[in-house]
Parts: C-alpha cells; sequence; structure tokens
C-alpha cells in the first residue's frame, strides 16, 4: 500500500487524510520548502501535497469517508493502513510527524508510536504535532486530554480554539485560517453575471446524498431563469466518475457543466455542502445555501453527541449575523433550495450581506503577525529556525 521503504531519515512525514487537509497541508509544504528547500518530506495524503513537493507514499484523499457506520464498511482498509503507517515510521524514523486534521486515524497512529516507544512522549525522537484540531467545542472535548498525552505541539486555525485547551499541558496556537493567508490565492471569487456553483464535497457518500438534490434545486431556478448556467466542482477519481454518473441520470440540465477543483472560478450564488468549501465561499463573499444528508444513523447519532447551533463554520464563527441558511436532512428538499437560490441571484441585499460577512470573517481569521504557521511548524518539529 505504502511506498517502502524511504532512501533515507526524511525529516517530515506529513498525514492528511481527506481534500481539505490536502490543500492545507500543500500550502505549507510549499511555503516550508521555499524557506528550507533541503528538507525531505514524505507524505500520506493526496495529489496536491504531492504537488507542493512532498514525495507521496500513498493517495489517502481517494478513500476518505465520514460517519461512523461508513468507517465501519471500511475497517478492513483502515486496519492495513494503520499498520503499515506505524511500520513505516519505525522503520523510517522521520523528525517530525505532522498530522494534518483527520483525528480518528491521526491521534490513533500518534497513540501507537508513544506506545512502542517512538515519539518523544513516549521516550523515542520523533516529534509528533498537529495541525488543525479536531472540533472539541462541537463533540468529544475529552479529547485534549488524550492530545496532551500524546502530541507534542498542536497550531490551531480557529482563534476561540485556543480557549479549549486551557486546563491542558499541550503547547498550542493559533496561526491563522489558510484561506485568510497572504499567501492563499483563492480560487472562488463573486460576480453577479456568473454561473451558480454547486459545491456536493469531496467524498463518495455526501455526495451521492447531496447532489441529485443540489442539481433538482438548480433545475427548478433554471425554469424560471432560462439564461441561468451552473458548475459543479468536482475533484477528479472515483468522486468525479460519482458526479459524471450522477449529472448523466438528470434530464434537463445541459445549463450545468463539471470543472475540477483546481481552477479558478467566479460565482452568482452557491449551494454547497458544510465542509470546507463553504467556508472558502463565504470567504469570497458568494451569496448562497447549506445542504447537509447524512445516514439517518450517522445524523441520530451525531444530533445526540454534536452541541453546535450551525453546521457550516461560517455561520459558527459569526452566529449573530449566519451567511448561509441551513437545509439539514430532511429540509434539504429541492425546493427549499431552489428558494433560496432565487432569493441569492434576485436580491441585492443577499450579495450585500455576503460582502459585509467575508470581511469580517477575514479579520477574524488573519494570520497573527507574530507567528506563521511555516514558522510553528520549523520551530516546533525541531527543525531549525526560518533563514529567510
Amino acid at each position: 500500500m505504502l511506498k517502502h521503504p524511504c532512501e533515507g531519515s526524511p525529516d517530515i512525514l506529513v498525514i492528511a487524510g481527506e481534500a481539505s487537509g490536502d490543500e492545507h497541508a500543500a500550502a505549507l509544504v510549499r511555503k516550508v520548502l521555499s524557506i528550507r528547500p533541503e528538507l525531505r518530506i514524505s507524505a500520506i495524503g493526496g495529489p496536491r501535497i504531492e504537488q507542493a513537493g512532498a514525495d507521496l507514499l500513498f493517495d489517502l484523499t481517494e478513500h476518505a469517508v465520514v460517519g461512523v457506520f461508513e468507517v465501519l464498511k471500511n475497517y478492513g482498509f483502515f486496519k492495513r493502513l494503520f499498520g503499515e503507517t506505524l511500520a513505516w515510521i519505525e522503520s523510517n524514523r522521520p523528525k517530525t510527524v505532522l498530522f494534518v486534521d483527520y483525528p480518528g486515524f491521526n491521534l490513533r497512529v500518534a497513540d501507537a508510536l508513544k506506545d512502542r516507544g517512538i515519539s518523544c512522549k513516549g521516550g523515542g525522537e520523533v516529534r509528533l504535532l498537529q495541525y488543525v484540531s479536531p472540533q472539541l467545542w462541537a463533540w468529544k472535548p475529552q479529547r485534549r486530554f488524550k492530545m496532551a498525552r500524546i502530541l507534542d505541539g498542536l497550531a490551531v486555525i480557529f482563534p476561540f480554539e485556543v480557549d479549549s485547551y486551557d486546563d491542558v499541558d499541550l503547547p498550542v496556537r493559533f496561526v491563522g485560517h489558510p484561506f485568510a493567508s497572504e499567501d492563499y490565492e483563492s480560487k472562488l471569487t463573486h460576480d453577479s453575471d456568473a454561473p451558480v456553483l454547486l459545491l456536493p464535497g469531496s467524498r463518495l457518500q455526501p455526495v451521492a446524498r447531496i447532489l441529485p438534490c443540489l442539481i433538482e434545486a438548480f433545475h427548478i431556478v433554471l425554469k424560471k431563469s432560462h439564461e441561468l448556467k451552473g458548475r459543479i466542482i468536482s475533484p477528479s477519481g472515483e468522486v468525479r466518475l460519482l458526479v459524471e454518473k450522477i449529472l448523466a441520470s438528470r434530464r434537463g440540465v445541459d445549463s450545468l457543466e463539471i470543472v475540477g477543483n483546481e481552477e479558478k472560478l467566479s460565482a452568482s450564488a452557491v449551494l454547497t455542502s458544510s465542509g470546507t468549501m463553504s467556508l472558502a465561499c463565504a470567504l469570497a463573499g458568494i451569496p448562497g445555501a447549506i445542504a447537509y444528508r447524512a445516514h439517518p444513523m450517522t445524523y441520530l447519532l451525531g444530533r445526540l453527541l454534536v452541541k453546535v447551533p450551525y453546521l457550516g463554520m461560517a455561520n459558527l464563527l459569526l452566529p449573530e449575523n449566519p451567511i448561509y441558511p441551513e437545509f439539514i436532512q430532511g429540509e434539504a428538499r429541492p425546493a427549499n433550495l431552489a428558494e433560496c437560490l432565487h432569493r441569492c441571484l434576485e436580491d441585492p441585499r443577499q450579495t450585500a450581506k455576503a460582502k459585509t460577512v467575508s470581511e469580517k470573517l477575514r479579520k477574524l481569521l488573519e494570520q497573527p503577525a507574530e507567528l506563521s504557521t511555516s514558522d510553528w511548524l520549523l520551530q516546533e518539529g525541531g527543525l531549525g529556525e526560518a533563514t529567510i
């Protein structure tokens, strides 16, 4: 499964299990290598981190799943990957392992490295860092105690997350959100004359549940505005094949095209899943709505465990002025989404609100002047100071 072995010990191993983590990790790797080009970085991640200069050992983003029941169905795969990851680290001994989000897998790896005496907390020499915090403020807050036992440092991307760890002995720093960084080149902009964007996500199960509803909502609005154009953003691989299959099964939506997630796009409005891209759209000032559908049992379990008023991060950050109406489970019906989409296209107040929220979000999430993410990684990873 993993490329094996590595020629010499790498300086950093990055593990990023989803498309958003792959994107965040890629930006960080690119910046670090621009500062310290001699560093050797390996990764279990996706195509973006490979393009940034890391040696990709395995593309984990193609296997991303969400929800308890979906994970159980793929238990054999994750068990094998877990074993191979531990064996690779034990054999190659990177100076630092950087876990990017993906806590269900990454924290188990970190725990096992401590138990085997490989990590610093276990008496070894491999430093374990986490970039992007689990959502402790939403569920499983007790994970902070385990993280303090097994990790050497944590960088968070939302300012309020620092307080979630104030009662444990773990160095936690806010380093700004990648989407609000000066180095980040947003691929999304708002333009009232541009097509509508449909963003069903980057994982197979959510796409299968959400995309048909988004397409039907677009179709309803299309009947009122015959010149309307739309684009579905999709990564490559299995997800792209699924998107193509779903779109091909719908008639009367010739105005929709599929585009890659690497392209720069303008949008008049958006219908999006509740994932990372919903925040990117909010920062770009694009009005729209969030749709969410999960396995019924996953949703019921989530309702018991997750205690937050919103699913979209932009709404959580500015709850007094949420940018996106959220349509969840049974409420995520085409008619509801179509009504909201039509309002975003026709009411200029929606655009003005989105612009105002965008400006507030950017100020809230910008990188602090005293510490960049690359500085944090080099310092906490024991890799020396930045040279430029």
